[in-house]
């Protein structure tokens, strides 16, 4: 199926012709589907990027083709197929799910096409020996343990148990809390992301363990509910999440009472530190905030057509650029390792917390 994938493409180029005028990047992301607000949040982030271009290229643009994933792993292997069809996308922003990417990446790679995730987390996924694979922020090896010493150090907790949903995101962000917790954590146990409504069984273990914080390893719907149904059976711990959870989504679904004062982590800066005007134009664009993840996509997206404008217009001579790109965007600088992760001088973890029905900027945690 992989070898499959490339049909139809010559394999090592974008443009025969090595033009730049109509080439195409690709978004991967879900744009519906529970995790649609995450997607979104990164697709509007890339398309400013590429109107922008285009406003001041109009004789030569650049298309944003979006694939709509929903998030799921198991759709995400057609889609990767569809986008590797075309000859002229010669870059994917995304994919923006973790699970997603593992099942997609060995089809992108098979077709020499660079991927810059904006939002994948797993560890793992750097571990996989991809040449087109990197992100713009750091994984869960840098998340997970920030975590835990924010539980630690500002919310002093002395009980923690863990939970998680068994997605890839999920429970490699989770089993990297339980490593740092140490002998914090007094529990854990596992859901089902998409599936677990009820969490009482999961909540009575938590109510008999004493816990003082309880960390959220998944999405925003699940750890919504969760939440809800901790405060109605009386557990008064404090939720930790990542940035799965970060999503106004979370108190929507869990009610503004029973989310206030939980945290949420996320390997980015509130939107309010992005540089120059890019606040200002995406709320101009889309009537509303920057969400998690805009300002990334924005500076990915932007990796890519500063490529392009120098006339990297295959899919190799991409690749190149991307791998060696020093970067200064609007929300970091970017330079990748080998393996395609940020340099770690660059990593950036925040912790936010859910106040007045919201959720605000706490502090940056400190990652050495």
């Amino acid at each position: 199926m992989v070898g499959a994938s490339a049909c139809g493409d010559s394999g090592g180029g974008g443009s025969a012709s090595g033009d730049k005028c109509g080439l195409k990047l690709a978004f991967f992301g879900a744009l519906t589907g529970d995790a649609a607000n995450l997607g979104i949040n990164i697709k509007n982030g890339a398309k400013l990027a590429v109107e922008e271009y285009n406003a001041k290229h109009s004789d030569c643009k650049v298309e944003l083709q979006e694939r709509d994933s929903q998030g799921d792993e198991k759709q995400a292997p057609g889609l990767a197929r569809e986008v590797v069809k075309d000859s002229k996308v010669i870059g994917v922003i995304g994919p923006a799910f973790s699970g997603e990417t593992e099942a997609a990446a060995p089809i992108f790679e098979e077709a020499k096409l660079p991927i810059i995730s904006p939002s994948a987390t797993r560890t793992s996924l750097g571990t996989k020996g991809w040449k087109i694979f990197h992100r713009g922020l750091g994984n869960d090896d840098s998340q997970g343990p920030a975590a835990a010493a924010y539980i630690k150090d500002s919310l002093k907790a002395q009980k923690v148990y863990v939970i998680d949903d068994q997605s890839a995101y999920g429970a490699g962000l989770a089993d990297n809390v339980k490593t740092a917790l140490g002998s914090l954590k007094v529990g854990d146990d596992k859901v089902e992301r998409n599936v677990t409504k009820d969490f009482n069984p999961v909540i009575t273990k938590v109510k008999a363990s004493g816990a003082d914080a309880v960390f959220y390893g998944g999405y925003c719907q699940e750890a919504g509910l969760l939440v809800k149904q901790m405060r109605a059976a009386g557990v008064k711990a404090t939720l930790v999440a990542a940035d799965g959870v970060k999503d106004p989504g979370y108190i929507t679904t869990a009610g503004k009472e029973a989310a206030e004062g939980s945290i949420l982590t996320c390997p980015c800066a509130p939107p309010t530190e992005a540089k120059g005007n890019f606040a200002q134009n995406y709320k101009a664009k889309w009537g509303q905030e920057s969400g998690t993840y805009s300002d990334i996509a924005y500076d990915v997206a932007n990796i890519f057509l500063k490529g392009i404008d120098g006339g990297n217009t295959t899919k190799d001579k991409m690749l190149t650029f991307v791998n060696g790109v020093t970067y200064e965007g609007v929300s970091n600088t970017y330079k990748f390792t080998s393996a395609g992760e940020l340099d770690p001088q660059y990593l950036k973890i925040w912790a936010y917390k859910v106040a007045g029905g919201q959720i605000v900027a706490d502090k940056e945690i400190k990652t050495s």
